[in-house]
């Protein structure tokens, strides 16, 4: 199974949307909710070079947000990326 990391904020839709898509693949994955360690935003905004949530990474790469994840579904690439 992949390794998933997800900063999010709970209140958001488009985080709701990316856990919902990787929930209906079976996946699980680490979250870092800025809303409760507003800290770590500026740590999400460093390695993601983006300040809205979701950002999320598969793997230990930068796939973006749910609008980036759902792309990837779209193309099929999101089954191939979750898969090695």
């Amino acid at each position: 199974m992949a390794s998933i990391e997800m900063y999010l904020r709970p209140t958001c839709p488009y985080c709701r949307a990316a856990q919902q898509l990787l929930e209906s693949k079976g996946q699980r994955w680490g979250e870092v909710d800025i809303s409760a360690e507003p800290d770590r935003r500026s740590e999400m905004m460093d390695r993601s070079g983006r300040t809205t949530v979701p950002q999320i990474w598969i793997d230990g790469r930068h796939v973006g947000g749910y609008d980036d994840l759902a792309a990837l579904e779209s193309s099929g690439e999101l089954d191939r990326m979750l898969a090695a």
